[in-house]
């Protein structure tokens, strides 16, 4: 198997992840808060991954030593869109999130041409203008909508905004440190950072009370999602392009939208999934073909 393939292999797993991880961690709310959950996954990450390095390599440890300055950065950043990204499932929903976070992967392409120098035509630059067509008709049609819920609509946008930027800046740095360090050192930093980050915050009270075993098995989901997610992530950018990588991410919303509409359908009581405005999907789409383009087109 070739490198490439191997590169879109693992980043096709990170897209079908995250687009299960939207809707799991709505459910997830019904439980615990958003700080609580956001510090369940990075330290349930950080003591697996803690304890394969211990049985595999304790040699790796040794970077704890030197504590690299872009570690700890992309572990803040990736801290802020984590909780970003989780309020704004809160407050906008997982259908209206998954089209917005997509910002995050459109700006790593941006930099990608800007910073790495990879490739840029015309294709590219028509699909960041149909993303951003796409986001704008999205908005209208759909959070204008909301009118009657408008105030957490848009403090969910806010957050969703932090966690796109935040994400794009981790995956630059990430990028960076990839060809440098090991994936299971990155990730060492990754989720240990973020756990230090959010403890003051987590209601230990809340998580670990008697919750049915439904709540229990979406905790361990969202919590096993960030390692295979972002372990196939980090390994995906050692193999493939910066853009290539974020082409096929973008796809996951379309799974969450598939998902979601299978929910409605069968009306679950699980959570409050509003339906999306049938011409909202239009934005939606231009969003999403716009990020294709802009991240994967070709001549």
């Amino acid at each position: 198997m070739s490198n490439s393939t191997k590169g879109i292999l693992l980043a096709s797993t990170c897209a079908f992840m995250w687009a299960l991880l939207a809707i799991a961690l709505k459910i997830a709310l019904k439980y615990v808060d958003s700080y609580t959950i956001v510090w369940w996954r990075f330290a349930f990450s950080f003591v697996t991954v803690a304890t394969i390095l211990l049985f595999k390599s304790k040699s790796q440890f040794s970077i704890i030593k030197r504590s690299p300055f872009l570690l700890i950065l992309a572990g803040i950043l990736l801290g802020f869109n984590f909780i970003g990204y989780q309020q704004g499932v809160n407050y906008s929903g997982p259908a209206v999130s998954q089209i917005i976070i997509q910002l995050g992967a459109i700006s790593f392409a941006i930099v990608g041409f800007l910073f790495f120098k990879e490739s840029i035509n015309r294709i590219k630059i028509i699909g960041f203008i149909l993303a951003l067509i796409g986001f704008i008709f999205f908005y209208y049609k759909q959070i204008g909508h909301n009118s009657d819920d408008s105030s957490n609509m848009m403090l969910g946008i806010i957050w969703l905004l932090i966690g796109s930027f935040t994400w794009a800046g981790y995956a630059v740095v990430n990028k960076i440190l990839a060809k440098k360090i090991t994936p299971l050192q990155i990730n060492l930093y990754l989720y240990g950072i973020p756990t230090l980050m959010f403890l003051p915050f987590a209601n230990f009270k809340a998580l670990f009370a008697p919750h049915p075993l439904v709540a229990w098995l979406i905790l361990i989901f969202v919590a096993a999602n960030t390692i295979i997610s972002y372990g196939s992530l980090s390994i995906a950018m050692k193999y493939i392009e910066a853009n290539k990588t974020s082409m096929i991410i973008i796809l996951n919303p379309i799974i969450t939208f598939i998902l979601l509409e299978i929910l409605l359908w069968f009306n679950v009581s699980w959570f409050e999934a509003p339906a999306m405005q049938p011409i909202a999907y239009i934005g939606a789409g231009l969003v999403l073909l716009g990020a294709v383009f802009a991240t994967g087109g070709k001549k």
